[in-house]
């Protein structure tokens, strides 16, 4: 078909092993669109919506917590404007799934802990999909530090740095459209800044001492994030859904290469 074409556009003979079927082709050229390798459009994109409608976060736990994951996941409900927590009990995964679609939550965060120290974050994007699996290491909580205030639950502003890489785009969509869009005079700012594919999470407020200085104070939680897996289903889905992304430790010639950003 390609052969027929370039022949067509070049206004040559057509070559002689084609002509018997040169007309068959010819009629399924008209079918062909543009090669779509590595083309994505805002069609097939799962974030096009995102910035229109804040998101709507709920955040659960994975089965029989502990008293510290629950504190976790308190902190976290408090980093996302606007976010639910759910307590796990007995349900399934596929019925906790159900019932966020049903009331709308366009993504659904899961924490899982390891003898009280969280370990791992799920992040999953209703109602398609993606899923992304992170591991947390260096969790240090609010409950943790002494005299700590009160957070603001302003709309905060988003610094993300590092992200270069296709990979580093794909995870910083997944990443800042949790959040809702800011107003310009929010005092809150938060950080995922990316060196060596370790993801750092930080949160601060600001306040302006003077028209030129501003003091920054951190609020916390304080963690990092590391990606092992990208899914292009939602979390009930796990046995079907195709796997997007995933890092392989142990297969890698590169002794230090790194994914999420291009350097």
């Amino acid at each position: 078909k390609e052969r027929l074409r370039r022949a067509l556009e070049e206004n040559r003979l057509i070559p002689t092993e084609l002509r018997r079927e040169a007309l068959a082709l010819q009629g399924s050229l008209e079918f062909d669109d543009a090669g779509g390798e590595g083309v994505t459009s805002h069609v097939d994109d799962e974030y096009r919506w995102a910035g229109v409608e804040d998101p709507k976060v709920m955040i659960t736990t994975s089965r029989d917590p502990s008293s510290r994951l629950k504190m976790f996941a308190k902190e976290l409900k408090l980093v996302f404007p606007g976010a639910q927590r759910m307590n796990r009990g007995r349900h399934e995964v596929g019925a906790l799934v159900r019932a966020c679609k049903a009331n709308g939550v366009t993504d659904l965060l899961v924490v899982h802990e390891h003898r009280g120290t969280p370990v791992g974050l799920i992040v999953s994007h209703l109602p398609f999909g993606p899923t992304a699996y992170f591991t947390l290491c260096n969790v240090v909580m609010r409950h943790d530090i002494p005299d700590l205030g009160t957070m603001s639950e302003a709309k905060p502003h988003l610094i993300t740095h590092g992200f270069s890489s296709r990979l580093g785009k794909r995870v910083s969509d997944i990443l800042r459209y949790l959040f809702p869009v800011p107003k310009d005079d929010s005092h809150r700012v938060i950080t995922f800044a990316n060196q060596d594919d370790y993801i750092s999470f930080r949160h601060h407020v600001y306040k302006k001492t003077d028209h030129r200085n501003v003091e920054l104070t951190e609020v916390g939680p304080r963690f990092e994030l590391k990606l092992y897996m990208i899914r292009l289903g939602t979390l009930e889905q796990e046995a079907t859904a195709d796997v997007e992304w995933r890092w392989h430790p142990y297969t890698n010639t590169a002794r230090k290469r790194v994914f999420l950003s291009a350097e």
